[in-house]
């Protein structure tokens, strides 16, 4: 039996089956994604959503679904599955038996003395996918039929039945070629043999996705099937299905399958998936290697790289290179918004947490600072000196971050086009960040001695050893002040303060960070992650759902989130060492069970607050796989053990 196996019982159970997805991506921004019972239920599903260059590289919906259908006797048995309103049509759910997300997704259904079984992978770095059929059992002669739905649409939007489409197809070998609209590239659609392709273009209207409904957005859908191909089978028979962006030849398509089969890993335990999740993050195209921060529809953005890239490489894979790679497409990249200006003013100063968590990784410290010193001295010296414009040190030393109507911190949720917590002032995080920062700075240049840029920014930790716990400690309480804005403190309890006990420099005594802590056990922290916000709040959201604003209002005011759980074990064990270790184990092992929900093999962006804290969000995201590959290497670390 699979790791990853799912039963009859569960898969004709639609209440449970579409509530569980699974993903395979091409490590270079494509992706397959649907459901287990194979009804996708967002926009976001499709067998083949690749980023397509003339559109900016945003991702777009090529191949939505595949019917097939088995024929024997003139009887059709159609396997396919699309709500329709409140109807599914066809059932081929209920043929189902058995379902195994391992090296790749492999169904099995049987019907009418027919034994049949399917599976799907995406080729790697390529844009092709392969779907495998193999008969093993029949007392028939048995036809296949294959039906395609094509999109040829963005990921955020919905296809209309409209006559600008282009409903013809060209020959090409086995199969027939599709283009739908001006600028998109050719879909390829061929079979490994010879087989007939019926043109019979139609539009199929109003296909629901009923996860787009539950949040409130628009969810109807019409789907182009130009015509269906159709060819026999034999018993113990394998036919091969691609979708391409070139024409292949089929007459490699089994030793291609077979050779990218045999470059996957198993998902056999707990830290494969974690691990093969967090393969899947990183993207490589045209010599740039980026991170998406979340499957399906989050993009890349410079906080989630940074804060998440050690966990997904060092901590996972040990991929050294793709840690390098990752980081200097970045630092290429992104010189300006580190350097001079940006909205998300604590994103530099992750920078020096990563670069910190390399050297600490290699050893390379002296190395690593003589490489990077330059670019580290110019971030500091443009928050000190004012440079940035939303941010700047003040002359205690701490840095005072504000721009009216913008959230600049990563809590940036927006409402009625104000932001939810604008948390204008000195953020405790960003100070912490900060102080974590020059520490690390100056550590280095003593190692490197360079005694001019020590002397100069020991004076500024200097400054920040003597006002940090001034400016957040809250008088007559453990926890710190969440921001201090024009109007003083703000004393919500929430996770930010978490950085000043868990980062490698902190200007918090063990005493101080010891209440800290306390506190946000008390009230943060839960079985699948730390709370965004204090459920004794008035403005706590225990529930993440609805529409748009309902969510958003509850983003920052209460989700529970795997990517700040890290944090508080890397703080714990700072604190307690070994004496944690049972607890950390107990934090992190419970997350086993949600690799079979939501996204098969993965962990959801966020969960609710409140219990039963049932997964929402993004379905795999980069942040919860990071922090618990995070966890785990320091729970190995403390155990004497090695991943």
């Amino acid at each position: 039996m699979a790791y990853l196996e799912f039963n009859k019982k569960e898969l004709v159970n639609l209440e449970y089956s579409l509530k569980r997805e699974y993903l395979s991506t091409n490590h270079a921004g494509g992706y397959l994604n649907t459901t287990i019972a194979g009804c996708n239920t967002r926009k976001y599903h499709g067998l083949l959503v690749l980023p397509i260059a003339n559109f900016n590289n945003d991702k777009h919906v090529l191949l939505s679904s595949l019917d097939e259908t088995l024929i024997q006797h003139g009887r059709e048995f159609n396997l396919g599955i699309h709500r329709y309103g409140e109807i599914y049509e066809p059932r081929g759910h209920k043929y189902i038996t058995s379902l195994e997300v391992d090296k790749v997704v492999a169904v099995t259904y049987t019907v009418g003395g027919m034994v049949f079984r399917k599976v799907m992978m995406l080729c790697n770095r390529e844009e092709q996918m392969f779907v495998s059929y193999t008969l093993l059992e029949a007392h028939s002669p048995t036809t296949l039929r294959l039906k395609p739905y094509l999109a040829f649409r963005h990921i955020h939007a919905l296809s209309k039945a409209n006559t600008g489409a282009n409903i013809k197809s060209g020959e090409i070998r086995n199969g027939r070629s599709f283009c739908m609209y001006p600028g998109f590239p050719t879909l390829h659609l061929q079979l490994s043999f010879a087989g007939e392709f019926v043109a019979n273009p139609d539009w199929y209207y109003n296909i629901e996705y009923k996860e787009e409904s539950r949040r409130a957005y628009e969810s109807r859908e019409d789907l182009l099937v130009p015509g269906f191909f159709e060819l026999p089978i034999k018993k113990g028979q394998t036919i091969f299905f691609s979708a391409s962006l070139k024409e292949e030849n089929p007459v490699g398509f089994k030793q291609k399958f077979q050779k990218n089969m045999e470059a996957k890993s198993h998902r056999d335990s707990f830290l494969s998936c974690l691990k093969i999740s967090a393969d899947q993050f990183i993207t490589h195209r045209n010599k740039e290697a980026e991170i998406y921060a979340g499957y399906p529809w989050l993009e890349h953005n410079l906080r989630d790289t940074l804060a998440f890239l050690p966990g997904l490489t060092l901590c996972g894979n040990r991929d050294i290179k793709s840690f390098e790679n990752v980081l200097e497409t970045l630092v290429r990249n992104y010189h300006h918004q580190l350097t001079v200006t940006g909205t998300q003013v604590d994103v530099p100063l992750w920078l020096f947490w990563t670069i910190q968590q390399y050297s600490n990784y290699t050893g390379s410290h002296v190395k690593l600072w003589k490489k990077y010193k330059q670019l580290l001295t110019e971030i500091l010296i443009s928050y000190r000196d004012g440079v940035r414009g939303n941010v700047a040190m003040h002359g205690n030393g701490l840095l005072w971050a504000e721009e009216k109507g913008k959230a600049l911190t990563w809590m940036d949720a927006y409402a009625f086009g104000a932001p939810i917590t604008e948390r204008s002032g000195y953020q405790v995080e960003v100070n912490a960040l900060w102080y974590n920062a020059i520490a690390f700075a100056v550590e280095n240049s003593e190692r490197d001695n360079d005694s001019s840029f020590t002397t100069e920014w020991k004076n500024v930790l200097e400054k920040l050893d003597k006002n940090f716990s001034k400016a957040f400690r809250i008088e007559d309480s453990d926890y710190l002040a969440d921001y201090v804005g024009p109007e003083g403190q703000n004393k919500f309890v929430r996770p930010n303060q978490l950085f000043a006990c868990a980062l490698d420099y902190s200007p918090l005594t063990d005493e101080e960070k010891s209440g800290v802590l306390k506190s946000i056990k008390k009230e943060l922290l839960t079985v699948r992650g730390i709370r965004t916000l204090s459920p004794k709040n008035p403005f706590y959201k225990g529930e993440y759902d609805g529409d748009q604003l309902s969510r958003d209002l509850a983003y920052h005011q209460g989700t529970a989130r795997v990517w700040l759980l890290s944090f508080y074990i890397e703080a714990m064990f700072g604190l307690h060492g070994k004496p944690f270790l049972s607890k950390a184990e107990e934090l992190v092992f419970a997350f086993e069970e949600e690799i079979s929900l939501h996204c098969i093999g993965s962990i959801s962006e966020v969960f609710d607050g409140d219990p039963p804290h049932q997964p929402h969000g993004a379905t795999s995201y980069s942040g919860s796989v990071a922090a618990l590959l995070r966890s785990i290497r320091l729970i190995e670390k403390f155990k004497g053990e090695d991943l």
